[in-house]
């Protein structure tokens, strides 16, 4: 295993998720923190933390070696090649980009830097989801046979008049926001999907992007993810059934407003009937963000391309581009 000695880390963006980054960083330092209000980058940075409204001048540091985009979803992309182009690392935060074509032009930059992206899918490092990746792969499961799961939030006062409701800032509403994670978690369990049908739609929110989104997704042998994702749960919700033909998972809840994170194993018996079951929990502190960080920083030391890369965003992307097209959404037409 090689070793990162006191690798510097710049933060474009400095939101909810900057600051969650920021708290996460594995033992790296935080050296630079970007925003295009000042305000929140200063109330970021602490004591010799640059601030700046910008993030050039924070990337293009000789004591950055690592760059976490985690801006809107119009300036994932340009922040990443730019970092790319000064070789830096790059964690960029899910979905990478707005649709394919943007992506594209990142994978060829990273292709050509020699530098390490990652791309921000943090729900596969809660507790609950290692441990259920793990129980799969262990064959307890027997052969997978399909994926259901549902994610969601019930918004807030104002919430069609933020960012994501702005398809030209965001790409998209609620399949591109909560539904990339459940597509990248289909993904990790079932393989590549050959065959996507659904149909996004707006059915409350009055804004020009969905608020709830409908998928099935088949892998070439059949095996079938049932997916919805929607901003009109009203109770926030997280759950997803992995079923195997001898035994199943249940991941409940992410935490926080989510509720109780929690795993179930149920372990279908010779004769049938009830199965064995046996759980886990996984209270508070949510540590998936310092684990996925941790990681990156191991694939730096050993020269590893990351385990969720810009080819596992541009899959999810591809998901949502045919679902936004199917359904009629304008901003698909690109």
């Amino acid at each position: 295993m090689g070793e990162v000695v006191n690798m510097g880390v710049a933060i474009v963006g400095c939101g909810l998720i900057g600051k969650k980054r920021s708290a996460a960083l594995a033992g790296a330092r935080l050296v630079a923190c970007a925003d295009v209000d000042l305000g929140r980058a200063k109330a970021l940075a602490t004591g010799s933390v640059m601030a700046t409204d910008d993030w050039r001048r924070a990337i293009d540091r000789e004591d950055v070696d690592i760059v976490i985009a985690a801006t809107t979803n119009d300036a994932l992309t340009e922040v990443s090649r730019f970092a790319l182009e000064r070789g830096k690392h790059v964690l960029v935060e899910k979905p990478a980009a707005r649709h394919i074509e943007e992506l594209d032009c990142l994978i060829a930059a990273a292709r050509g830097s020699g530098k390490l992206v990652r791309v921000g899918f943090n729900h596969r490092y809660h507790g609950a989801l290692i441990k259920a990746r793990e129980i799969a792969a262990s064959g307890a499961l027997g052969d997978m046979m399909f994926v259901r799961a549902r994610y969601g939030q019930g918004g807030r006062i104002g919430y069609e008049k933020e960012w994501r409701a702005d398809p030209n800032r965001s790409g998209g509403g609620e399949l591109i926001d909560q539904g990339v994670h459940l597509i990248d978690l289909a993904r990790v369990f079932l393989g590549e999907f050959t065959s996507v049908d659904g149909f996004a739609g707006t059915f409350f929110w009055k804004m020009p992007v969905d608020d709830n989104a409908f998928l099935t997704l088949r892998t070439a042998a059949g095996q079938t993810a049932f997916l919805h994702a929607s901003c009109t749960e009203w109770k926030n919700l997280f759950s997803l059934e992995i079923y195997g033909k001898i035994g199943k998972l249940h991941v409940n809840g992410l935490g926080g407003s989510y509720g109780l994170e929690s795993l179930a194993h149920y372990r279908m018996l010779p004769e049938m009937g009830p199965p064995e079951t046996e759980t886990w929990e996984f209270p508070p502190p949510d540590r998936s963000w310092e684990t996925e960080f941790a990681e990156f920083l191991d694939d730096i030391a050993r020269s590893r391309q990351p385990a969720a890369g810009l080819d596992d965003a541009r899959a999810a992307l591809a998901v949502v581009q045919a679902i936004y097209a199917r359904s009629g959404y304008d901003f698909a037409r690109r």
